[in-house]
C-alpha cells in the first residue's frame, strides 16, 4: 500500500475534480463545482461580500472576483454596491442561481453517495476526521 500521503491526496483532488467537471458537462449543469460553493453560500445567507465568499472558501480574492463575474453575466448573481461600505460589493443569488444551485445539488450527492459506497459508516467517519483534520493542521488563522 502506498503511504505518500501528500501524492495520494494531490491525486485524488486531481482525479475528484476532473471528475465533478465531467459529470456537471454531462449532466447539463451549467456551473462549475467551483461556483457550485458560492450559490451554496448565498442560499444559506444570501448578500455577502466578496471578501466573505473568499474566506469562507479559502479561494483568494482575485480568484473569487473571477467567479462572480462569470456568474453574475451568466445570470446566477447580482453584484450591488455595498450601501455601507462603497470600496465593497454585496453579492446576492438570483432565481437561476437558486434553480441552478437545486440542479448542482442533486449532482453533487449523488456523487458524495458515490464516493462513499463500498465503505463501512466507521470507515467514513475515520475518512472524514482526517479530511477535517486538514484544517485544524493548515487552514488560515
Amino acid at each position: 500500500m502506498d503511504d505518500r500521503l501528500l501524492f495520494l491526496i494531490s491525486r485524488s483532488q486531481h482525479v475528484l475534480k476532473n471528475y465533478l467537471k465531467k459529470q456537471f458537462i454531462e449532466a447539463g449543469v451549467e456551473i462549475s463545482p467551483a461556483q457550485m460553493g458560492i450559490l451554496f453560500l448565498l442560499k444559506q445567507k444570501n448578500g455577502r461580500s466578496m471578501s466573505e465568499l473568499s474566506n469562507v472558501l479559502s479561494i483568494d480574492n482575485s480568484a473569487i472576483t473571477g467567479l462572480v463575474d462569470r456568474m453574475e453575466n451568466a445570470g446566477f448573481l447580482e453584484r450591488k454596491a455595498n450601501p455601507y461600505d462603497r470600496r465593497q460589493y454585496v453579492i446576492s443569488i438570483t432565481e437561476k442561481g437558486l434553480q441552478e444551485g437545486e440542479r448542482a445539488k442533486r449532482l453533487s450527492n449523488r456523487i458524495n453517495d458515490e464516493i462513499k459506497s463500498g465503505f463501512t459508516s466507521d470507515e467514513i467517519q475515520a475518512f472524514s476526521r482526517v479530511l477535517n483534520s486538514f484544517f485544524e493542521k493548515f487552514g488560515r488563522s
